[in-house]
């Protein structure tokens, strides 16, 4: 399939002894070479929460925005060899900055702010509980096909409280489908964000709902610190964006990025967890 054909067709692809429904194709067909090295010990940030993570390629879930399909390419960075049936998980705020399952957080307090209000004094990024809902949207995982590329459709991502627009990416090397339906993943390979440039979020800012978030300044990238770590090296942590219509990307975006992930390197500690939904089929 070429670059220019959006929408994208519907297959299926078999993973292990089970059948996942591939309700959309990648973009492209191959991984560009342009790639960013996911570290096996990135930041996760306060907002990850496994259980409300779905096996489902449509997150959106009817939250508001300009639509985004996001294509995400996994290579060995020793190799470059493209890595398929590897879960990505993805998860990201909403067109005003909130996170489901902590719809009870405000995005435009400073997060030391609200662990003071909730009385948390040792806050551990990922690992202490200060979910408040059990809503799920913006938050999935796919797996990479045969060419190590994973498709979703989601939303662009609003802002929140001293960060950049961005979307938190792990990869899970091992995982298997219950015959229950119920997704669990083993060790995680590598965290990471992704960014937009900004060309881009200040186009998408204007419009509805994003525009309405005026309690807070929005930070650009350059004025991110996580940005600046994430992007040390000469590493680009910043999606490639082709528009849908191919003239702007207000109508709506494909996203593309390429990530290396050193498959040697395992978080060391990480526990193998159960999602607390079924496998999600919807059409994209």
């Amino acid at each position: 399939m070429s670059g220019n054909d959006a929408p994208r067709q519907a297959s299926n692809t078999k993973s292990r002894e089970y059948r996942l429904k591939l309700c959309n194709a990648p973009y492209y067909d191959v991984i560009p070479n342009d790639t960013w090295v996911l570290t096996p010990e990135g930041i996760s940030g306060p907002y990850v929460y496994p259980p409300s993570q779905t096996l489902c390629q449509d997150i959106t879930e009817n939250q508001p925005g300009v639509p985004l399909w996001l294509d995400i390419g996994i290579i060995d960075m020793d190799t470059c060899d493209p890595l398929s049936d590897f879960l990505v998980d993805i998860w990201h705020c909403n067109a005003t900055g909130s996170y489901s399952s902590f719809t009870g957080l405000s995005p435009n307090i400073p997060f030391p702010q609200l662990l003071q209000e909730l009385n948390i004094s040792n806050c551990q990024m990922g690992l202490t509980d200060i979910h408040t809902d059990r809503s799920t949207w913006l938050r999935g995982l796919w797996p990479t096909d045969s060419h190590g590329i994973t498709a979703m459709k989601t939303i662009f991502p609003g802002f929140y409280d001293d960060r950049s627009i961005h979307i938190h990416v792990q990869v899970h090397p091992s995982w298997k489908l219950r015959e229950n339906g119920t997704i669990v993943t083993g060790n995680t390979i590598s965290t990471g964000q992704i960014y937009f440039p900004e060309k881009v979020s200040a186009a998408i800012m204007a419009l509805e709902p994003y525009a309405s978030h005026t309690q807070i300044a929005r930070i650009k990238n350059a004025e991110d610190p996580l940005f600046s770590m994430d992007s040390a090296g000469g590493f680009n942590p910043i999606i490639h964006i082709v528009p849908v219509d191919q003239k702007s990307v207000t109508q709506g975006m494909v996203g593309y990025i390429t990530l290396g992930v050193d498959t040697t390197l395992i978080r060391n500690g990480s526990q193998p967890w159960e999602s607390g939904r079924k496998l999600d089929t919807r059409l994209i």
